[in-house]
């Protein structure tokens, strides 16, 4: 599976975006030989199952110029490399308490020349900025992703929907969202026609502020 796969499903990148997008597979495949991040299965369908997946929460969300976006367990760099080279007007920061996948992070961010991201090798509740947003793919159930990352989220909102998390996940989610009734499921078959999607989703957590 190559890159048409990300031109097919978002039509107006750039030549610079598509560039970037094209180049992924060979620095993951580079990387991954290396330093084992992304699974061996995986790595053949690296633009189906974690670019794409990863530009899910583009399809939910325009990130205005300027905002700021943390990436919490970001592993080989998702869904924050995508969503970087997607919106290069925006901050991302990606975390992840493991080394050697801020390694390959680096080595990715430094192969596509990507000046919008910042990676840091922690644990997200070691971080003492606050964001935009918080992106993830399903590193831990809700209820403990959200005592991570508590503090972490911006208060004043300037985008249309107020800031909070964005989360992908699959599955059932109907147990482990119970406690968050503001909590918004968005099925990835909305805006995917691939059928790996059919189970996979979208959580938008608004957060809620007292005062």
């Amino acid at each position: 599976m190559t890159a048409e796969i990300i031109f097919e499903n978002f039509p107006n990148l750039s030549e610079d975006q598509k560039r970037k997008f094209e180049k992924l597979e060979e620095l993951y495949k580079d990387w991954n030989q290396k330093i084992n991040v992304v699974s061996r299965k995986d790595i053949d369908e690296l633009y189906l199952r974690h670019v794409l997946h990863s530009l899910g929460i583009a399809k939910f969300i325009q990130f205005k110029e300027g905002s700021s976006v943390l990436d919490v367990g970001t592993g080989g760099g998702f869904p924050g490399i995508p969503l970087a080279i997607f919106f290069p007007e925006v901050e991302f920061t990606l975390v992840d308490s493991i080394g050697k996948k801020i390694k390959v992070v680096n080595e990715v961010v430094e192969g596509l020349q990507l000046t919008n991201v910042k990676t840091i090798n922690a644990r997200v509740e070691e971080i003492p900025d606050q964001f935009d947003f918080i992106v993830s793919r399903a590193v831990a159930a809700m209820p403990t992703f959200v005592h991570w990352v508590k503090g972490k989220i911006k208060k004043e909102s300037k985008h249309n929907i107020r800031n909070g998390i964005l989360y992908l996940k699959g599955g059932d989610l109907q147990d482990e969202l119970k406690e968050y009734r503001n909590a918004e499921i968005f099925e990835l078959t909305n805006y995917f026609k691939e059928d790996f999607f059919e189970t996979k989703k979208m959580v938008y957590l608004p957060l809620k502020y007292k005062g």
